[in-house]
């Protein structure tokens, strides 16, 4: 490697294009193909999503399998068939013509996307870098949004080409996944440094051997971390940064419903999601860099944002200009789900087997995942409505200030 070059840096551009591509086209833009399919066959919507709650519990399923297998396995080959799930998982939502055949598809799509949204990126940059962990994490991550936003107007404008259109952009997105990620997972990925002969990215001195440098990796087994009071505290904060997280994908809701009393933001519905959209993949980047200097300030500091981001939107709705900066703001912490999450396990535990702990810990958030929405839906129809949502966030990032710092506060490393 040049002075001017690390591999890591063709590490970091393969995990942007599982990111970008098969985690941003199967979960992502799973929201344009709701009503046009549903619609299609003359079934409830909740029929078809019903899919989408499949590949959610087969993530949960497959997350400690695909941890045991990456941490033993060349990740060419791991991460290459789980696009090949995906790519596959998505062409065959094209030739769908019943609802249990989107059933096995969903099931098909969760087994490959789960490891490739929860676990590649922390277990590569993990193995690649000792310096910017958290900014090359945060930048890879933030690309599950920028993905949704190229996306998705393309998948909209292939469903609105015909009857049939959904046909097309679910087929159109499978051959991406396939064309876009393979050539990485199969010729850039490498599990580790060793297998370039080289040391991990920032880990020499000037002037140092990279063939025979070394790392010492510190860390515990996961038997002993599943053990520790820590390891319950992180699962406790995964599953509830997902619960809060969920509140997004009803923020346009929230701005619809002033149609009446206030029309102007009503209106801008759509807006506000762009806004928290906007803001997860921006807080994603920042989450990342803050962690670098200190993962207790990482905490404050998306906690902070998403506290502020509820009380604005909660309490000044009657201002565009405001209602769209809490949406911003909100968009921080609903980055803390795929960024605070694998840099506080990786703080508390070590990387000696951080995949294995880290996938175990990833199946309460997936958990969470399948049930969340309904949980807010049931909520929101409650007679407390969107305030006692918004209340209910504030509660849930109450719950993460606790045990993330109480984890740290328990580092086994």
């Amino acid at each position: 490697m040049s002075k001017n070059f690390h591999y890591a840096y063709a590490i970091v551009a393969s995990c942007i294009a599982i990111t970008c591509l098969p985690c941003a086209l199967v979960l992502s833009c799973a929201g344009i193909f709701f009503t046009p399919v549903s619609e299609f066959f003359g079934v409830a919507r909740a029929q078809f999503t019903l899919y989408f709650s499949i590949l959610n519990i087969a993530m949960m399923l497959t997350l400690p399998v695909a941890g045991r297998i990456m941490s033993k396995v060349d990740l060419r080959i791991v991460l290459s068939a789980c696009v090949v799930l995906c790519g596959a998982g998505l062409i065959g939502m094209s030739r769908g013509n019943s609802m249990p055949w989107f059933y096995v598809m969903g099931a098909i799509l969760g087994v490959g996307v789960a490891p490739l949204i929860y676990l590649s990126v922390p277990t590569l940059i993990n193995a690649w870098c000792v310096q910017k962990v958290g900014f090359f994490v945060g930048l890879c991550m933030a690309f599950t949004g920028i993905g949704g936003v190229i996306f998705n107007p393309i998948g909209t404008s292939l469903i609105q080409s015909g009857p049939e259109g959904w046909r097309t952009a679910y087929l159109v997105f499978g051959i991406i996944v396939l064309v876009g990620t393979l050539p990485f997972t199969l010729l850039v990925v490498r599990t580790s440094p060793k297998d370039k002969g080289l040391a991990p990215y920032g880990a020499l001195s000037e002037g140092a051997d990279s063939t025979t440098a070394t790392v010492d990796v510190a860390g515990i087994p996961a038997a002993i971390a599943m053990k520790t009071p820590a390891f319950l505290a992180l699962c406790i904060f995964c599953g509830v940064i997902t619960l809060n997280q969920t509140i997004y994908q009803f923020l346009a809701s929230y701005a619809s419903s002033f149609e009446a009393t206030l029309p102007a933001v009503a209106a801008a519905s759509g807006i506000v999601a762009s806004a928290a959209m906007a803001g997860q993949a921006i807080g994603k980047v920042l989450l990342g860099t803050i962690n670098d200097r200190s993962v207790r300030l990482g905490i404050f500091f998306g906690l902070g944002c998403g506290v502020a981001g509820v009380l604005l939107m909660w309490f000044v709705p009657s201002s565009l200009a405001l209602l769209l900066v809490g949406a911003f703001l909100f968009g921080v912490v609903y980055a803390m789900t795929t960024v605070q999450t694998p840099l506080l396990v990786r703080s508390v535990f070590g990387s000696a087997d951080y995949t294995n702990i880290y996938s175990r810990i990833s199946m309460v958030g997936s958990l969470m995942s399948a049930v969340a929405a309904v949980f807010w839906s049931f909520v929101i129809d409650s007679p407390g409505g969107f305030p006692l949502m918004f209340f209910g966030g504030l509660v849930c990032m109450g719950i993460c200030l606790v045990t993330g710092l109480y984890a740290l506060a328990h580092k086994a490393v």
